[in-house]
């Protein structure tokens, strides 16, 4: 994901990329290592430093939530806003990030899913929730994903409860324990890790006599680049933190 992203920001007219960090290929011309011309930009290993003396706008961070935060926290300290592409960041570390941002009055963007269209299937399953009383979710990804359920996962559920009241699941004798999936803000999330798949997600309704699916496909990691070019330019307009990309789509005004 970060050499897809990383391979579009350079293709960017209006984007300067000035630091790269990684744990591996330390040493490599991000241009190189994404399959482009050389751009004079290798990648360190050492976050502040490169922080400290490229003085970027702007911090993008597909790594893992747990480094992400303390990456967070630093980029927002010495003014830097981030965008954050990690998931697995639960609710009350995004809050104390919020703190922080209004304290420094730094905007930052928390997106668990960079796709418009996944972000429209999660709009569109929020106002479906006014009508069914139940749901359930599916999600698949690639077998090297870390974190279950995806972020996009949670945050479908998140949105869905915020317009239903919770609904005590039936219960059910699991001859195979999880065969249920887990349990978030009441409702079912069942998650698929297999080769050849890259991200999807279905939001299947019931209600009597009646299913309503909405579903999202992403076939491919450039179907992310839009929305993170979005975030990177709205990011600075921002005085303090907004959790999820519709916000930054006028899909609530």
């Amino acid at each position: 994901m970060g050499q897809e992203m990383t391979r579009g920001l350079l293709q960017s007219e209006n984007i300067e990329v000035v630091g790269a960090v990684d744990r591996v290929k330390v040493g490599m011309d991000i241009g190189v290592l994404t399959g482009l011309e050389t751009k004079g930009v290798v990648i360190s290993n050492d976050l502040a430093s490169v922080i400290v003396a490229t003085r970027p706008q702007v911090m993008v961070d597909f790594t893992v939530a747990t480094a992400a935060i303390n990456n967070a926290k630093f980029a927002i300290e010495q003014g830097v806003s981030p965008v954050i592409g990690t998931t697995g960041i639960s609710l009350e570390q995004i809050d104390e990030l919020h703190q922080l941002c209004e304290k420094q009055k730094v905007g930052c963007v928390i997106a668990p899913n960079f796709s418009i269209g996944a972000i429209l299937m999660m709009y569109f399953a929020e106002q479906a929730a006014k009508y069914f009383p139940r749901a359930e979710i599916i999600e698949m990804h690639h077998d090297k994903k870390i974190d279950a359920p995806s972020g996009t996962a949670l945050k479908t559920a998140e949105l869905i409860s915020s317009k239903t009241e919770e609904v005590k699941l039936p219960s059910s004798e699991e001859t195979v324990k999880g065969a249920r999936g887990a349990v978030y803000k009441g409702m079912a999330v069942h998650s698929v890790r297999l080769p050849g798949a890259v991200a999807h997600q279905e939001v299947i309704f019931g209600d009597k006599g009646q299913l309503l699916t909405i579903r999202h496909d992403t076939t491919s990691r450039e179907a992310f680049l839009p929305g993170l070019l979005l975030a990177i330019n709205k990011v600075q307009e921002l005085g303090g933190l907004v959790y999820g990309l519709e916000n930054l789509l006028g899909l609530y005004n």
